[in-house]
């Protein structure tokens, strides 16, 4: 398998919406269920992340979508990292530890408060990243946004 060292990261261009659909749907569908909300937001991203002051970024390698991410606007200064995906094919080689550090560092550059994420333990790999990168867990709601959620974390910027 050749190694990839770099890849180019991108934002939002709506002929990417299939690719942020099928990859967020593949990897949730592995380990969980697609819940109402992930529907709709994977479904409308324009619509439900993008007009509504959040933005969404792709990792390209040569000319294939390798990753994503998305960044939900919460309140002014707050984003949930969320909806962040690496293709099988691409998995192991750092595609999401880039799309991480690229996430971090253009939350700092628009001047925002913190970042935060739901996940679930089950999800070891992602969850030493985000650890790795500063998020620190919190309380979660009695009621997540997503049912599979069970941690909450978040990363002071």
């Amino acid at each position: 398998m050749k190694t990839i060292n770099k890849a180019n990261i991108i934002p939002f261009d709506p002929k990417y919406a299939k690719d942020f659909a099928s990859l967020n749907v593949e990897w949730l569908e592995k380990y969980f269920v697609v819940e109402p909300l992930d529907v709709e937001l994977l479904k409308n991203c324009e619509e439900t992340i993008i007009n509504k002051g959040g933005y969404i970024f792709f990792a390209k390698v040569d000319e294939k979508i390798a990753g994503t991410f998305s960044l939900i606007k919460i309140e002014e200064g707050i984003y949930e990292l969320g909806k962040m995906a690496v293709s099988p094919k691409f998995q192991g080689h750092k595609i999401g530890q880039q799309l991480m550090r690229f996430c971090i560092d253009f939350a700092k550059k628009q001047d925002w408060k913190k970042l935060i994420l739901y996940s679930n333990r089950i999800l070891e790999n992602a969850i030493y990243i985000y650890t790795k990168f500063g998020f620190e867990e919190i309380p979660i709601e009695e009621n997540p946004i997503y049912k599979r959620s069970n941690i909450k974390m978040e990363l002071m910027l």
